[in-house]
């Protein structure tokens, strides 16, 4: 961290309150012209069954809560959209002090939760090109520099990331997961293991094609 930076103290937010800001910053990158968000599109982004992990079912009052958390800590802000209808917006470039690629994966590692370096350049690579690895691993660096990143298992193939807004008790639930994955992943031979990494991108740009296609959807619709 350079001499004189200014970093905001890290605050754990609620899963509810994580979705929602991954969300906003989501959709400000991929679906701009439906950006600030109303409450119902923010529903229906926290609930939508692809490129979210665990799936959530939340609810206009779970949503407002969420919001409530990220106001008072200066993550988004309410703002007067057409018509009486108010929207939102996110803050977390200035509350988290990012640029664009870290923005990206940070988001993805909030909608997601932890992911190896070749996870997030599939999926961080819809908001921000992200042209290898060696790309990736400089913008983790960094976020791991501002403290709002953290490995969770050791160096080397499958190693995972997670963000750092995790409450302590989610903390340890996560640490435990990853645990049993790599347990589970090291008696896979390095050739299935590559084989289910290609599997996973395949999937992973299918599903980010859905999301846009219903996105469209939604503009003819409305």
């Amino acid at each position: 961290m350079s001499e004189g930076e200014e970093t905001n103290p890290i605050v754990p937010l609620s899963a509810n309150a994580r979705r929602v800001l991954g969300v906003l910053v989501e959709k400000a990158k991929t679906t701009p012209d439906n950006y600030p968000m109303t409450v119902a599109a923010l529903i229906s982004g926290c609930n939508q069954k692809s490129n979210r992990s665990p799936q959530m079912s939340l609810d206009e009052n779970d949503v407002l809560l969420a919001l409530d958390e990220l106001r008072e800590h200066g993550a988004a802000r309410e703002i007067q959209g057409s018509g009486r209808v108010n929207k939102f917006r996110h803050a977390a470039y200035d509350w988290l002090n990012l640029d664009n690629p870290q923005a990206a994966v940070f988001t993805e590692l909030l909608l997601r939760g932890p992911q190896t370096q070749g996870e997030l350049r599939t999926r961080a690579s819809r908001m921000y090109n992200l042209a290898d690895l060696n790309a990736v691993k400089s913008v983790l660096d960094s976020l791991i520099e501002k403290d709002l990143v953290e490995a969770l298992s050791p160096p080397g193939r499958g190693q995972t990331f997670a963000h750092k807004l995790y409450p302590h008790e989610e903390r340890q639930y996560l640490e435990a997961r990853v645990e049993k994955q790599s347990a589970k992943s090291s008696a896979v031979p390095a050739e299935q293991k590559d084989a289910i990494d290609q599997l996973i991108s395949r999937l992973d740009a299918v599903t980010s094609r859905i999301d846009e296609l219903e996105e469209r959807i939604k503009q003819l619709e409305s």
